[in-house]
C-alpha cells in the first residue's frame, strides 16, 4: 500500500512539475507581450536609442533665445541650435519660426565638453533640400528659381538651403563668343530673374548639383504644346507674340507653344516679306486656322480676323469708275496695280497705251501712282481689269491739280519750302524709240484717242486667259 501511494506520489508530483512548466511558458509570453506594450506604446516610443552624429531627427521648439533655441528631439537632453547655426538661417526664416513648431533637426554633437546635445536647423535642411533634389533629377522634374548670384562661368540658383549652378551654354539664347566682361555683364542682368531649370547632374557627395535652363525650357514647352493642342480648337481667336520672323512666315507664341502664320495669311494684300506686316515683339490676335496633333502643328492667320475685300467690289465699284492704284508689280503682259489693300486689277499691255510699246515696264514703273478707269469686274475669280489710256486728258488733268493742292497744302503745314515739282500728265508714244527714252513714264493716249478707245471700249479682245471681260 505504501509502494502505492507512494508510486502515486510519485506520478503527481511529475504531473504537477509538467504542469508548473506550461504555466510558467505562458506567462513569460504574456510577460513579454506586456512589457512590449508598455502603457500602450510602440518599443520606437519608449525604447531610447543614443543620438549619432549626422543623424536627422524631426523635433519640437521649446524656445526661442536670442543666443540659441532649445528642441526636443526625443533624447534624455534636449538639443540646442547654436547662434552660428541661427545665423546660417538667416533672418527670414529665423521669423517664420515659432514654440511648438515640428522641425528636422541635424545631430551636431551628441555631447559636447559641457554635456550639451548640439543639433542644426541649417544642416538639418539641407539634407532635405539634397533628397528633393535627388527626387526632382530622378523624376526630370522642372520648376521655377530666382538667380541669386553669379560668376564667370553662369548663374547660382538656389534649391532650399543648396545652391545649384547654371552653365552659360545652358542658358537659352545666351550668345558664345563674348568677352569675358560681356559675358558678365550679361550674367548680373539676369541675377533676380525667374529661371527655369531641371536637374541634369547631381554628385551629393561631392556638393555638386547642375542645373539646366535650356533643357527645361525644352521640356516645358513641350508639355505646354501638348497641353495647348488639347486645349485648342479650330475657329478660336488667340493672342500671342511674335517670336521670329522668316521668308515663308512669322512664329507667334500663344503661351508656351508656337503657331506659324504663313505668309499667304498675313494679309488679304500681297505681302513679299513677313516684316511688311509684323516685327518681332509684337502683340497679335491670330486666328486658329488647322491644328495637327500627329505632328504637333498650329497653323495661325491674321487674315482671316479682317474683312475680305473682295466681298465688297460689287458694293464699292462699278465699270467705268475712275479710281487711285499703285502699281505693284510689272510683267510682259501688263502690269498689277492696287487700288485698295488686298484689291488688286491687272492693266494689259494693250490697256497701257495706244502706242506700240515692247514691253510694260516702258509705260509704268513699280510703285507708280496712276488714275484708272474699271472696265472688268470678276469678284467670283477675284479679278479686276484696269485701263489707263481709257482715262480722258480732262479727268488726269484734274486728278493731278488735286495731287498738287494738297501736296502743297501738306508742305505749308509743316513749314516745308515746296518743292515746285508738278505731276506730269502722261502723253502718247509716237514711236518704240521714244517709249525708250521716257522708260518708266506713264503714258496717256490723246483725247481723240482716248474717244476713240471708248466707243470700242467692251469689244477689245482679252489677251489676258485670267481675265473674263464683262460687257459693260
Amino acid at each position: 500500500m505504501d509502494a502505492v501511494q507512494t508510486g502515486a506520489s510519485v506520478e503527481t508530483s511529475e504531473g504537477m512539475a509538467g504542469g508548473v512548466d506550461t504555466q510558467d511558458t505562458e506567462i513569460l509570453a504574456q510577460a513579454q507581450v506586456v512589457t512590449s506594450e508598455m502603457g500602450g506604446l510602440p518599443v520606437e516610443e519608449w525604447d531610447y536609442q543614443q543620438p549619432k552624429r549626422g543623424e536627422v531627427r524631426t523635433g519640437i521648439i521649446l524656445a526661442i533665445q536670442q543666443q540659441e533655441i532649445i528642441v526636443d528631439v526625443g533624447a534624455k537632453r534636449d538639443g540646442i541650435v547654436p547662434f552660428g547655426d541661427m545665423q546660417r538661417l538667416g533672418s527670414e526664416a529665423l521669423a517664420a519660426l515659432s514654440v511648438g513648431d515640428h522641425v528636422p533637426a541635424y545631430i551636431l554633437r551628441p555631447e559636447d565638453q559641457d554635456g550639451n546635445l548640439l543639433v542644426s536647423l541649417f544642416l538639418a535642411r539641407q539634407v532635405h533640400a539634397w533628397i528633393r533634389a535627388e527626387e526632382l533629377a530622378e523624376r526630370g522634374e522642372v520648376w521655377e528659381e530666382r538667380a541669386i548670384g553669379y560668376n564667370k562661368g553662369g548663374l547660382v540658383v538656389p534649391l532650399g538651403e543648396i545652391r545649384g549652378f547654371v552653365p552659360a551654354s545652358q542658358l537659352p539664347g545666351f550668345p558664345p563668343g563674348l568677352s569675358q566682361e560681356e559675358r558678365l555683364e550679361r550674367l548680373s542682368a539676369l541675377v533676380g530673374e525667374t529661371v527655369r531649370v531641371k536637374v541634369i547632374e547631381i554628385n551629393r557627395r561631392k556638393r555638386r548639383l547642375i542645373l539646366s535652363a535650356t533643357a527645361a525650357q525644352e521640356q516645358w514647352r513641350k508639355q505646354q504644346r501638348e497641353k495647348l493642342l488639347d486645349e485648342l480648337r479650330e475657329g478660336e481667336v488667340r493672342k500671342g507674340v511674335v517670336t521670329s520672323v522668316c521668308s515663308f512666315g512669322a512664329f507667334v507664341d500663344l503661351g508656351g507653344a508656337d503657331g506659324l502664320i504663313h505668309l499667304s495669311e498675313l494679309s488679304w494684300r500681297r505681302v513679299r516679306h513677313p516684316k511688311e506686316v509684323v516685327r518681332v515683339g509684337d502683340k497679335v490676335e491670330v486666328y486658329v486656322l488647322r491644328l495637327d496633333r500627329e505632328k504637333q502643328r498650329i497653323g495661325l492667320s491674321l487674315k482671316r480676323l479682317q474683312p475680305e475685300p473682295w466681298a465688297l467690289v460689287e458694293d464699292k465699284y462699278e465699270l467705268g469708275q475712275l479710281v487711285e492704284g499703285v502699281v505693284t508689280n510689272v510683267a510682259d503682259f501688263g502690269a498689277f496695280a492696287e487700288i485698295e489693300e488686298g484689291v488688286e486689277g491687272l492693266i494689259h499691255v494693250s490697256e497701257l497705251t495706244d502706242a506700240q510699246v515692247a514691253h510694260s515696264r516702258d509705260v509704268v514703273k513699280k510703285g507708280d501712282l496712276l488714275l484708272l478707269r474699271i472696265i472688268r469686274i470678276d469678284t467670283r475669280r477675284k479679278r479686276l481689269g484696269l485701263s489707263l489710256k481709257r482715262v480722258l486728258e480732262s479727268e488726269w488733268a484734274e486728278w493731278a491739280a488735286r495731287l498738287a493742292l494738297a501736296k502743297a497744302e501738306q508742305e505749308t503745314s509743316a513749314d516745308v519750302e515746296p518743292s515746285g515739282e508738278a505731276i506730269e500728265e502722261p502723253g502718247a508714244v509716237a514711236s518704240e524709240g521714244q517709249a525708250e527714252d521716257q522708260g518708266s513714264e506713264v503714258m496717256l493716249a490723246s483725247t481723240e484717242e482716248a474717244a476713240a478707245s471708248e466707243e470700242k471700249a467692251e469689244t477689245l479682245p482679252v489677251q489676258d486667259p485670267d481675265l473674263v471681260v464683262v460687257e459693260a
